[in-house]
């Protein structure tokens, strides 16, 4: 069975997205808004309409008065001149309801309005002086809208009348009607003002995006270096870390390039001892070519190292923690340096610290300081590893000779060495060097209070 596709699939246009949305809202704003302003004014028709059939029905209440015959009768005509008016719309009626010596007379006086038609309402009896609604027909099919109310007049107590009052509801349609017209013309317009106001605002709004867009273009054809011009300050920070990330990128292919020419210039040396020594016999070659291999494989090991810490610095998301890799350093050198029995301890705090980088650049880092620390101690080496919110800091302390304080610069230098008696090729401490400055980090040779070196290592930290 064929799979079906969805008949409304989501646009991928950041501008048909806001604008169907704002259009949406604005629709369902305006309907709830338009029935809203209809339904309040349609009540207050309503409460107008009641409140004038009230003023004539009280009117009419204060009008009635009995003759000395016991015949009743209006003392002044009501007011409104539609009462005067065949069919206009407005009519009142008396409705004698009878008593134990007459019988009750329906119509017993009524408008000159409701010509020869009658109001017929519910037969009910309200309390005295209470008013009843009801909606009526007449005999032609108009609807009404009518009140009543019971009196019973002093002139004759025991005699009570039924006053009603009714008027056509289409007091009430005709200008809910004419205001729903006016209403829905009105917020028509409000709604086209909105919209263009909206699509406006979206095409305003996301100029920004289009200049970026363009720069990027001339930023994939070469043209350009880097993401230029000003952008509003939600678009800023993302253009800012684009162009960070390129300035990464370009720092991490530069410096490729410069550790390629320094790798071809460090191997060119032993491989041309290698090219002149194959060319004659030598009874010396077999060591030869071991020391030159050996050369060679330190100058690729140096370079690689950097090249990868250049790679790994600054990279986001990389995080290592610290003391599984002290520990696994720590068996290393137990094992490396069985014949010291050295005795190594490990305190990290509190707070567990995190390496913002890759493992493998703190595990070098790592080994080449602590394979030092174990070649010049005597007894014990202290690692004390403790950070804060931006910097992990790693103490190294041994209980060694300790180094004099204007060699403890020159050692960190490539090729150096403090002492030539202990083995050793002079790069350790300087690819410790530079791969703490490819951190941003900082390395520091101090006195250590246990009689020997401190080494103070400082690296960026990660949160744990």
């Amino acid at each position: 069975m064929p799979r079906l596709r969805p008949l409304l699939k989501p646009s991928r246009s950041l501008r048909i997205r806001l604008l169907v949305g704002t259009l949406i809202w604005i629709m369902a704003t305006i309907a709830i808004a338009g029935w809203g302003l209809a339904e309040l004014f349609r009540r207050h028709v309503a409460e107008q309409f009641r409140a004038g059939l009230v003023i004539q029905l009280d009117q009419l209440t204060a009008n009635l008065a009995i003759d000395q015959a016991g015949i009743p009768f209006l003392s002044a005509p009501l007011s409104d001149p539609r009462l005067r008016r065949p069919l206009s719309g407005l009519y009142w009626q008396i409705d004698s309801l009878g008593n134990s010596h007459q019988s009750p007379v329906p119509g017993a006086l009524r408008s000159r309005s409701l010509w020869d038609d009658l109001l017929i309402v519910p037969d009910d009896t309200p309390i005295d002086g209470d008013i009843h609604e009801y909606q009526i027909k007449t005999s032609d099919g108009a609807q009404l809208g009518l009140i009543e109310r019971i009196v019973s007049p002093a002139e004759q107590p025991e005699q009570s009348y039924r006053l009603m009052v009714a008027a056509t509801t289409d007091l009430i349609t005709e200008p809910a009607e004419r205001f729903n017209g006016m209403l829905m013309w009105s917020l028509g317009v409000l709604g086209m003002g909105l919209l263009a106001a909206a699509i406006a605002q979206v095409y305003i709004g996301l100029r920004p995006l289009g200049h970026l867009r363009r720069e990027l273009a001339e930023l994939r054809d070469g043209t350009t270096q880097g993401i230029e011009g000003s952008f509003p300050a939600e678009v800023q920070p993302l253009v800012d870390d684009f162009n960070e990330v390129l300035s990464h990128n370009a720092r991490i292919v530069a410096h490729a390039r410069i550790q390629a020419g320094n790798l071809a210039h460090a191997v060119k040396t032993p491989l041309s001892v290698l090219a002149n020594a194959a060319t004659r016999p030598d009874p010396q070659l077999p060591q030869l070519v071991k020391e030159q291999v050996a050369a060679a494989q330190r100058q690729v090991n140096y370079h690689l190292a950097r090249a990868r810490a250049a790679g790994s610095s600054g990279v986001p998301g990389l995080r290592s923690r610290v003391r599984p890799v002290v520990e696994s350093v720590i068996r290393v050198m137990n094992h490396v340096h069985r014949d010291k029995n050295i005795n190594a301890s490990l305190g990290t705090g509190d707070v567990e610290p995190v390496f913002c980088g890759e493992e493998q650049d703190l595990q070098e880092i790592l080994g080449n300081l602590l394979d030092n620390a174990w070649k010049w101690a005597r007894n014990c080496v202290d690692i004390n590893c403790h950070s804060d919110d931006k910097t992990l800091t790693v103490l190294i302390d041994d209980d060694g000779p300790g180094l004099a304080p204007e060699l403890r610069q020159s050692v960190l230098v490539r090729g150096m060495r403090a002492d030539e008696q202990v083995p050793g090729t002079g790069l350790g401490l300087a690819i410790v060097k530079d791969l703490v400055e490819l951190y941003h980090g900082s390395i520091d040779l101090e006195s250590s209070p246990t009689g020997g070196l401190r080494v103070r290592l400082t690296l960026p930290t990660a949160a744990a």
